[in-house]
């Protein structure tokens, strides 16, 4: 049953009998109106909750002096009721997925984004739940946001699912409320400010510090619209605004209980401010190697049949370790020739990048041949060396058996964790600046040979008009 009980008048900030008096005085009125049954009389008092919680929040926007209360967190034990500032106060409960999951073994290829995927399931598991805080963010090594790109059929989707089953399966061992949402465009609504409250729902969802959270937006590049771009409707625009103040706006507090990963087979056609807003790249090209391909093709065909496999030894290319090491060590040099340009003239003018002077001078050539290439750049590289830093595979046993690691107090998990740090190398800095360098000029080149492009479609319609205009009055 549902019932609309409109906007709350009666919200009295004078002092807190006055306060209560008058939120109890209109909702008497309303069950007097409305509640005809018992059933309804629930309704009322659920929707003039929802409806009291909603004014006090808009109030609060523009009231003075009420930072220490928004910043601090409380909880009623007796009643499970938490209190965090203005944000409704509801049970966190993790919605029952209905996924097909994947197996870290089912994932062929995409090595780095896989290895990453992993230790990031592993990261947010390490998440306190009385602290309100995760160990890994407090030390900077922790993965916000991320964006997935490739071509069509490279696995992104296979990613997720991995990535959903390994919380799902850990977070029942512990005993956690797992929540997984994802965004799409059937999200993108027609009435105006309608999209964006359905951005800011799935965010609040995802966020909630009650649960672990997930949250996925596939092919972003359709679902958040590019500023000033005349075929994004108005309700992406909207959707791209959510998600810049969500992922790193003035507002924005990393508790480390959950992330977000954008995913597109066109990333250049993502808001350049939005995208650099995703912390760390994952490279989603599939299979690569002639080993890839074997073992892809062994694991999709099944077992219903008697071919051999021949000289092959099957799923040795995916062992993580090794296959991780092999993809970090192809980034010593650049793979985009823009990019490889700027490195060698770099070479060439100070030497070996050695010193924090000349891998200075090698983001600034990089900043020079793309403007892009800002300081959320460089932040987004440290915090994936950082990342690499603590490249302490946490162990299996910690995940399957929580009282090894899960369940201890804060500050022993993040002594544990410290105990695992690998000292930060000039190898680990510029693997990582190519890394997202690399991206960045990826999704350059393509954005710009796409408007190159458009712009020759629009030259070629405006010459085929002008003949036929021409024709016609001949």
């Amino acid at each position: 049953t549902t019932v609309e009980v409109g906007a709350v008048d009666e919200v009295l900030t004078d002092n807190a009998p006055l306060a209560l008096q008058g939120a109890l005085w209109e909702l008497d009125q309303d069950i007097a109106v409305l509640a005809s049954d018992e059933t309804r009389l629930v309704a009322v008092i659920a929707a003039f909750c929802e409806a009291l919680m909603q004014r006090v929040a808009l109030r609060a926007e523009t009231a003075p002096r009420l930072e220490a209360f928004t910043s601090g967190s409380w909880r009623v034990e007796a009643d499970k009721l938490a209190i965090a500032g203005f944000k409704p106060a509801r049970a966190a409960k993790g919605g029952a997925l209905t996924m097909q999951f994947k197996k870290p073994s089912e994932v062929v290829g995409n090595h780095i984004a896989k290895y990453q995927s992993m230790r990031l399931a592993k990261m947010l598991m390490a998440y306190d739940f009385e602290r309100k805080l995760n160990p890994f963010a407090e030390l900077g090594g922790f993965i916000f946001t991320f964006m997935g790109d490739g071509k069509p059929g490279t696995g992104k989707t296979t990613l997720i699912q991995m990535m959903a089953g390994l919380l799902n399966d850990y977070c029942r061992i512990a005993g956690y409320p797992f929540r997984y949402q994802n965004f799409s465009i059937d999200q993108i609504d027609s009435y105006q400010g309608k999209s964006g409250q359905n951005a800011k729902a799935f965010i609040d969802s995802v966020l909630d510090p009650g649960v672990i959270g997930f949250g996925t937006i596939d092919d972003i590049d359709q679902v958040a619209g590019k500023r000033g771009d005349r075929q994004s409707s108005a309700g992406q625009q909207e959707v791209t605004a959510v998600f810049m103040g969500a992922f790193a706006g003035a507002n924005t507090v990393v508790r480390g209980n959950c992330t977000f990963g954008m995913f597109s087979n066109y990333p250049e056609n993502v808001d350049d401010a939005l995208r650099q807003r995703a912390g760390a790249r994952f490279l989603v090209d599939g299979p690569q190697s002639r080993e890839d391909y074997i073992d892809i093709l062994a694991l999709l065909l099944g077992k219903n049949h008697s071919i051999p496999l021949g000289q092959h030894d099957l799923f040795a290319a995916q062992e993580i370790k090794r296959a991780v090491t092999a993809s970090f060590e192809g980034y010593a040099k650049p793979h985009e020739a823009g990019l490889l340009h700027v490195w060698e003239n770099v070479q060439t003018d100070v030497g070996s990048l050695d010193t924090l002077a000349k891998l200075g001078t090698y983001l600034k050539a990089i900043q020079q041949a793309d403007e892009r290439f800002t300081g959320r750049a460089i932040k987004n590289i440290t915090d994936a060396v950082k990342v690499r830093a603590m490249d302490c595979e946490l162990p299996d046993d910690w995940m399957e058996n929580p009282d090894l690691f899960l369940f201890k107090p804060y500050d022993e998990k993040l002594t544990m964790i410290k105990a695992l740090m690998t000292p930060i190398t000039v190898d680990m800095v510029i693997q990582e600046i190519n890394r997202y360098a690399d991206s960045e000029f990826r999704y350059a080149d393509k954005s710009d040979e796409a408007a190159i492009e458009g712009m020759v479609r629009d030259f070629n319609r405006q010459e085929e008009a002008k003949r036929r205009y021409m024709a016609g009055k001949a």
